[in-house]
């Protein structure tokens, strides 16, 4: 009997304690259920915190590259074809003229002259270099004195005949200045029209074509002359 009376203490005994358990493992999840949702609170705020920082660092590295290294321009005019055609959309390097001179035959992106403000954009071909004396007969140059017109392989025959500039000068082109021509020689409006272009204004180089893509092409090619 008095064994029997013993285990019965201590299945009692096993019993509370099971039950003491029980009640502290309900309890202790009780409180991380209550604590559950502060922390996924504070998660959320926490994701749209970093997201915030990737957006301010793509906006400031955008504006950085956009303004300090490229140039992304879409050509609103026909002036340049049969190279460049309407709507194409150009990428430029700012960077092409920082330890080098502009040179002829370049596809030139720069700033409208006497536009002070700087609102409006160009793109045309250099063909006169400060120094050179240039004239135009039927849109072809000539270039100080010679009788031979420069070889120009990228211009084609179709944009070549007519136009109300077709003659030119001679004019001597002053030092720090440059003379910008489309490819489209009888309907562009360039420096026959008005004038030269400082050094100043020049943005950059234009190198290729991204879009469309049926038209991606390099424009970064070297001529000899």
């Amino acid at each position: 009997m008095e064994n029997e009376e013993l285990y019965r203490e201590d299945s009692f005994k096993e019993d509370v304690s099971s039950e003491e358990q029980e009640t502290a493992t309900a309890e202790t999840s009780g409180t991380d259920e209550s604590d559950n949702p502060k922390k996924e609170e504070f998660n959320i705020w926490r994701e749209i915190l970093s997201y915030v920082k990737i957006l301010i660092v793509a906006f400031i590295a955008a504006y950085l590259i956009t303004h300090f290294l490229i140039i992304n321009c879409v050509v609103p005019t026909g002036s340049m074809l049969d190279t460049i055609q309407l709507k194409d959309r150009i990428i430029g390097s700012r960077l092409s003229y920082i330890f080098s001179e502009p040179e002829r035959g370049d596809i030139v992106i720069f700033y409208y002259p006497g536009d002070e403000k700087h609102k409006t954009i160009y793109i045309k071909r250099l063909v006169g270099l400060p120094g050179d004396t240039i004239e135009v007969r039927d849109n072809k140059i000539y270039l100080n004195g010679s009788e031979t017109p420069l070889d120009e392989p990228y211009l084609s025959d179709t944009y070549l005949s007519g136009g109300s500039f077709a003659n030119y000068g001679p004019y001597t082109i002053p030092e720090g200045e440059y003379f910008m021509m489309g490819d489209h020689r009888n309907g562009s409006s360039d420096s026959r029209n008005w004038g030269t272009v400082s050094r100043e204004d020049i943005m950059g180089k234009a190198l290729f074509i991204y879009f469309p893509f049926d038209d991606i092409s390099w424009l970064d090619v070297d001529y000899e002359y």
